[in-house]
């Protein structure tokens, strides 16, 4: 069990420690000299049954709540120092706020310095204590007096944290490996150490992490556990890594080790925001910020996303947008103090790591925030699937959640899971049939209404069964229906099976005399008038019959009165695809002298790829879209 001290300064909470543990906590020759704890102290003592009781003990100055913040995050008690003489002051009252908005809700109070204060004064400040407590998530811990320069009631406050640690349910063991850093250092012999709390997950020697935001690889050489050479340790245990790879200079407090999995450093995300009850004013919106979270301390700015004011003691749903990227998972706790770091003004937990660049104030999107608020993972999803199709990686880096724990939960969730180019989405199986359906009925709805067409083209099919579905979804939806054979493919058209649009008889014989002109040149046939003019044929009446293979999938328009096979349009996708491996994007130039033809042509080639979704402009060159592989038979990418 981690114990993390409080409470204002010079109220006796690294004379406690020591009683309690033996181990002076103030390691710098400054918090010596000058009897103050100006940084976070460690200390640890075996327990009798095994197991091991860390303290991180806090400085109390109003000017180090910084300090304090960083030192409080991932402890599983709280032990609030109040000194018998003096009672609760103002920074007992602040860090009791910074508690509450951390969900700290085990806790004892140690009345200090009882020695220094007659029984009356022992009574009233127990009760003012109680009056302090009352309505917080440490209302009725209870209360020691004691002194820590005679011993008095040291022993029986240390048997009660023994009883509390050995009572306390372990945490869960799930989830991929962060820690947070408070503290790093250089060993002489073993190099770079970081401390921290782990948040989740395992590690082990030898493990390969990445150090968030910077994304500096690093290797685990060996490390402590509670203050013991070990070979893993998890979440909920105070660590020290020895890394490789990395010097001190490139490690600040507030950074992680974690999972490359879990690396996305963030500068804006939606949050759950709390103010506090005392204070004064409504926040506004775009309010300068201290936001600590982990044990980092960022400056950004509140962007509230209900109304443009948030009123005292009242809680709404934000965006912080930050100064500088932090590491950020759904779930965890912060607190923001305002622009001067003077005063504490409210807290809460991150909802949302992917807030949309539009719509943030929608209801649909509060009530997207509502779902990922849920504290249970199953509930989230579920609630998330009744409103939308949800991204599962996203889903499960939000809530850490390990491969084969987002697997057990995806199998029992009433979906149906998708991979797309995008990554994998999940869809709640009602609304996913129901998408089926509704393109199978705008497809016979489009050929009762054209029976003379062969189909109808991906994108004029979405506008018409599925326009708000994301694209990457929309292409998933029809390699499932194509799959299962409810909708076939000729060439660029989508149809029913059952489907058979094709020419008249006459025009198939003309249609057989003009193919073979367009597979002479195929990257650059002839254009109509050019075919017409060489076959002594109506120019209009080639038209209609070159149109009308168009619409049964056997001809594409690349430009105006300029038409290709399908069989050059398949093969000119591809060399864009080659291109697209080789130099990442297509150029004209380059595609130019692949396929042997002017630059004019080769632009107007591209700018179909464009128009039809295959590609999309990227400054001077083109880029494959991530759903366009299933267009002009292409084979799905690796």
């Amino acid at each position: 069990m981690i114990i993390g001290t409080a409470g204002h300064i010079d109220h006796g909470k690294t004379s406690l420690v020591k009683a309690l543990t033996g181990v002076d906590a103030d390691r710098l020759p400054e918090e010596k000299a000058r009897g103050i704890t100006l940084d976070l102290g460690y200390a640890y003592v075996p327990l009798p049954g095994g197991g091991v009781l860390g303290y991180v003990d806090v400085p109390g100055h109003e000017k180090l709540v910084h300090n304090m913040l960083a030192g409080a995050t991932g402890v599983d008690f709280v032990l609030l120092a109040v000194a018998a003489d003096d009672g609760p002051m103002p920074q007992t009252r602040e860090h009791l706020e910074i508690l509450d908005l951390l969900g700290l809700s085990r806790g004892a109070v140690a009345l200090t310095k009882a020695d220094l204060a007659d029984p009356p004064r022992v009574a009233e400040v127990t009760a003012q204590i109680a009056a302090l407590l009352k309505g917080t998530p440490l209302e009725n811990s209870p209360v020691f007096p004691l002194s820590s320069a005679t011993g008095e009631g040291v022993a029986t406050l240390r048997q009660f944290l023994e009883q509390q640690a050995a009572s306390l349910p372990p945490r869960p063991p799930g989830g991929r490996f962060r820690l947070a850093v408070d503290r790093c250092f250089t060993l002489a012999g073993s190099g770079t150490v970081v401390t921290g709390t782990a948040h989740a997950g395992t590690v082990r020697s030898g493990d390969r992490l990445l150090l968030s935001p910077s994304g500096t690889e690093v290797r685990i050489r060996g490390m402590h556990v509670h203050n013991r050479p070990a070979e893993a340790g998890r979440a909920g245990q105070r660590c020290a890594l020895n890394l490789a790879g990395v010097d001190k200079a490139g490690i600040g407090r507030g950074d992680w080790v974690l999972d490359p999995a879990l690396h996305r450093p963030l500068s804006r995300f939606a949050v759950q925001l709390r103010l506090l009850g005392r204070e004064e004013r409504p926040l506004k919106h775009w309010t300068p910020v201290h936001v600590h979270l982990g044990a980092a301390d960022v400056t950004g700015r509140v962007s509230l996303l209900e109304g443009d004011n948030l009123a005292p003691g009242a809680s709404a749903w934000a965006e912080l947008v930050l100064d500088r990227p932090v590491g950020a998972l759904g779930g965890d706790r912060f607190v923001i103090r305002d622009q001067s770091a003077r005063r504490t003004l409210g807290g809460g937990r991150v909802a949302d790591l992917f807030p949309p660049a539009r719509g943030k104030r929608s209801p649909a999107y509060l009530a997207t925030l509502g779902a990922l608020a849920e504290p249970d993972a199953g509930t989230a999803l579920a609630r998330l699937l009744a409103m939308q199709p949800v991204d599962l990686d996203r889903f499960a880096l939000l809530r850490n959640l390990a491969e084969e724990e987002a697997a057990t939960l995806y199998r029992a969730a009433p979906m149906v899971e998708i991979p797309t180019p995008a990554g994998r989405t999940g869809f709640h199986r009602d609304p996913w049939h129901a998408l089926q359906q509704a393109v199978l009925d705008a497809l016979a709805a489009h050929h009762r209404e054209h029976p003379d067409e062969g189909g109808v083209s991906r994108e004029a099919l979405r506008r018409l069964a599925a326009p708000s579905l994301a694209k990457p979804a929309w292409g998933a939806l029809l390699e499932t229906l194509l799959a299962e054979g409810q909708v076939a493919r000729s060439a660029f058209l989508l149809r029913l099976p059952e489907h058979r649009a094709a020419l008249s008889p006459g025009e198939r014989v003309q249609w057989e005399k003009t193919l073979p002109l367009l597979l002479e040149a195929p990257f650059a046939p002839p254009r109509v008038r050019d075919i017409a003019r060489a076959r002594g044929e109506d120019e209009g009446r080639l038209r209609s019959l070159l149109r009308k293979a168009e619409r049964l999938g056997e001809a594409y328009q690349v430009a105006h009165d300029h038409f290709f096979s399908p069989q050059a349009v398949e093969k000119l996708a591809a060399i864009v695809a080659d291109l697209e491996q080789q130099n990442g994007e297509a150029r004209a130039a380059e595609f130019r002298d692949r396929i042997d033809t002017g630059r004019k042509l080769a632009i107007q080639i591209l700018e179909f790829f464009d128009r039809a979704g295959y590609t999309r402009r990227a400054g001077e060159g083109h880029r494959l879209r991530a759903d366009g592989w299933q267009l002009f038979g292409s084979s799905k990418p690796p």
